[in-house]
């Protein structure tokens, strides 16, 4: 297995919008990098679980249906390309007020989120199973993949907080570069 490319895949997908990240950056704007970081909480407990639940039900799926996993790459791949246009056209200018920034929200958040759970579904196939199929190697996949996804949580309070008003200035230019970002992670799952 290429660490570097699958350290990069799990970095660039869950850095890029999706809903998640999108509600995290309108907490911070709305309610403050505090409020925003008890969400991240709750987004991390679930997509950790969501990942543990994912590598016990790939390594089945794998085990009885070992064709699975192209269709979930497929899948995964015209997902995510979908996911880059809509990035690309994107009107964050129309931020709605987010009264529910709290850890209950981000852990139901992760459940209902699409992306994560397409995510969830295909990362340990595509990278994880085809090398090691090991409790212990599966394991430390998901807290190594619940890291990187707290990480990238709290890279957009940080953003939010951050550069508010340079992002808003900006707008179309990082709608641009988050959606070439995901393409290019949509890319690696063939790799």
């Amino acid at each position: 297995m290429d660490i570097t490319s699958f350290i990069i895949y799990c970095f660039i997908v869950t850095v890029t919008p999706g809903p998640t990240n999108i509600v995290i950056l309108s907490t911070v704007h709305n309610y403050g990098s505090k409020k925003a970081m008890e969400y991240t909480y709750g987004a991390t407990i679930a997509f950790g679980l969501l990942l543990g639940i994912s590598a016990m039900l790939n390594t089945v799926l794998l085990t009885v249906i070992p064709k699975i996993l192209i269709g979930m790459q497929i899948i995964g791949t015209v997902y995510m390309l979908y996911l880059s246009y809509q990035i690309y056209k994107m009107d964050t200018s129309e931020t709605k007020d987010n009264k529910t920034g709290t850890f209950t929200t981000g852990f139901l958040m992760q459940f209902l989120n699409p992306k994560v759970v397409l995510f969830t579904m295909t990362v340990i196939p595509s990278f994880i199973l085809p090398y090691y199929n090991d409790m212990p190697a599966v394991t430390i996949s998901v807290i190594v993949i619940t890291i990187i996804g707290l990480l990238a949580f709290i890279i957009w309070v940080l953003f939010g907080a951050i550069f508010k008003k340079f992002l808003q200035k900006h707008n179309k230019v990082v709608h641009v570069i988050m959606a070439l970002s995901l393409v290019y992670a949509t890319v690696m799952i063939w790799i």
